[in-house]
């Protein structure tokens, strides 16, 4: 007979680890479609713990060149702003198409740019020279006019606020032919031009929304800014530098919708809004409205990013109605098929802000470990029999009270750890401490940058492999053995908080590497462990352009 140890199954799956990670831990590189996929999902062109601005920037470019299917790269720009919710890759990757395909460009472009802001990202973007071109061509004039002509007058309104570069810079650059007098008017009025001079009629071919905004901007008292209020679609930044005092902000806030509340609870305060406990009330009503956040679909992540940025001078009602109205999106979580073990890494690296540092006062203060718990939380509520361990360079005991609010639980779990990164040790944990528990898999949140195996520094695992794997192989093993019928194969979900080439765990059948973190990924973890139909590269060729 041969020898079992050197030809068993076991081992011929244990792959080894030829690469490193930026942490100088063994890896898997992924390869660059994938690669790509994950930056698409991730990529942040800010400075993050182990990677600068100008890094992640030239890493990009080096995938971007390697991957010569253009189809791909349209899709991916689409996914990245509709399914990941980015801005600033969809938009890179829009730029580089421009230059390679004017056909697939301008198909990516009427999806990639849905506002303002994006508009303005990609002319940045372009005007840089980073991707090639540094000027509008006669194509991307043609993109670039397109949107500007059938924008809505409140998508245009919304466009303008921000410099560097400013709507009329694009405005100027871009030409856009008006198709009527309004347009017309509206171009002038955008690029601050006197329209008295250049149309006799100007004035009055101002759209109505805009001729109401000046009425507000010159308006003498608050009476006559909250009567405007009633009939102005605006948003707030363009009305707050005129806004005259508590009376006007708290109108102001009535005519905000839920996200813009959320996002301005702090700016509210300022202004004298939560002085008067009526409207403390209605913005608490507003945010934890159970009919508006199940049919919009909201996850919890989006109260939990309000609560970690609301100030303490926020009243602590509308604080509670961000916990309630995380409990409530919960209910637009997927059940699993069954318990998963969770691994959450709490190591100092994911201290870092999620989205990188973008300078002071501009960093989120969402960090990657926060949304990991959020992650970790979010799961664990919807499927409560399944196991949470929190790691760094050793897994930690996780008691939960079943009254906790969501919000209180990931706020909790994020604060454990703190030192290095082993990723394998929730797997193990679960292979030693619940060997005779049945899971459905293993969802890991990490920013994927292990270093340690077993107390060993840079150490490997079985085989040369990673210990990700060689627990994830012992993992599988006691799984089979404990179901007479094995009616679904373990699945490992590896969920990248950052921007990496490399991953833990090699993509095969039963493990997919994805990366980011937005709504959608709960999704993804059920679709897998489910069947195989959440994969993120097949994901993204599943766009239809």
């Amino acid at each position: 007979m041969a020898n079992k140890s050197l030809f068993s199954s076991m081992k011929a799956l244990l792959t080894r680890a030829p690469v490193h990670n930026p942490a100088g831990g063994p890896a898997y590189a992924l390869e660059p479609k994938h690669a790509l996929a994950q930056f698409a999902a991730t990529g942040c062109f800010n400075g993050t713990y182990y990677a600068s601005a100008e890094n992640q920037l030239e890493t990009l470019k080096s995938l971007i060149a390697q991957v010569n299917d253009n189809a791909f790269l349209a899709k991916l720009a689409v996914y990245s702003r509709e399914r990941a919710y980015l801005k600033d890759l969809p938009a890179a990757l829009t730029a580089v198409l421009s230059g390679r395909d004017t056909v697939l460009f301008h198909r990516a472009f009427d999806r990639v740019v849905d506002n303002g802001r994006v508009l303005r990202t990609l002319f940045q973007m372009i005007r840089s020279g980073q991707f090639g071109k540094r000027s509008l061509s006669s194509s991307l004039q043609r993109a670039f006019q397109r949107w500007l002509n059938t924008a809505s007058t409140e998508k245009l309104l919304s466009a303008s606020i921000g410099n560097d570069p400013a709507l009329r810079d694009i405005l100027r650059l871009a030409r856009p032919t008006p198709p009527d007098n309004e347009r017309r008017a509206l171009f002038g009025w955008l690029t601050d031009k006197e329209v008295a001079k250049w149309s006799p009629a100007a004035e009055a071919d101002l759209p109505e929304q805009v001729r109401l905004l000046q009425a507000f901007r010159t308006a003498e008292t608050a009476d006559q800014q909250v009567k405007l209020l009633g009939r102005l679609r605006a948003r707030w930044d363009l009305l707050a530098d005129a806004a005259q005092g508590p009376q006007v902000w708290s109108a102001m806030a009535r005519s905000m919708g839920p996200q813009a509340l959320r996002m301005n609870l702090n700016t509210l305060k300022r202004h004298g809004v939560f002085d008067d406990s009526q409207m403390v009330k209605y913005v608490a009503q507003r945010l934890a409205d159970e009919t508006e956040i199940r049919q919009s679909r909201q996850f919890p992540y989006q109260f939990f990013a309000a609560y970690l940025n609301a100030s303490e001078e926020v009243p602590q009602l509308i604080k509670a109605a961000l916990h309630q109205a995380a409990e409530i999106a919960c209910g637009n979580i997927p059940e699993l098929p069954g318990p998963v073990v969770i691994g959450l890494d709490v190591s100092g690296s994911m201290r870092s802000p999620v989205t990188g540092n973008r300078g002071r006062g501009a960093t989120s203060k969402v960090r990657c470990v926060d949304v990991a718990a959020l992650v970790a939380a979010a799961l664990l509520r919807r499927n409560p029999d399944s196991l949470v361990v929190p790691f760094d360079t050793r897994a930690f005991d996780a008691k939960f009270d079943p009254s906790d609010s969501i919000l209180s639980l990931a706020e909790r779990l994020a604060q454990f750890g703190g030192g290095g990164t082993d990723c394998s040790l929730s797997i193990r944990k679960a292979n030693v401490d619940y060997a005779q528990r049945k899971f459905a898999g293993v969802v890991l949140v990490s920013d994927n940058e292990s270093w340690v195996y077993n107390g060993r520094p840079f150490g490997y695992g079985s085989n040369g492999s990673t210990g990700v794997l060689t627990e994830w192989q012992q993992f599988v093993k006691n799984q089979v053995r404990l179901q007479s019928v094995q009616s679904a194969q373990p699945r490992l979900i590896c969920i990248d908080l950052q921007p990496n080439r490399t991953t833990q765990a090699p993509e095969r059948s039963d493990i997919l590497n994805v990366g980011g973190f937005s709504d959608a990924v709960f999704d993804v973890i059920t679709a897998f462990l489910s069947d195989d139909s959440g994969r993120h590269v097949a994901a993204v060729e599943a766009i239809a352009l």
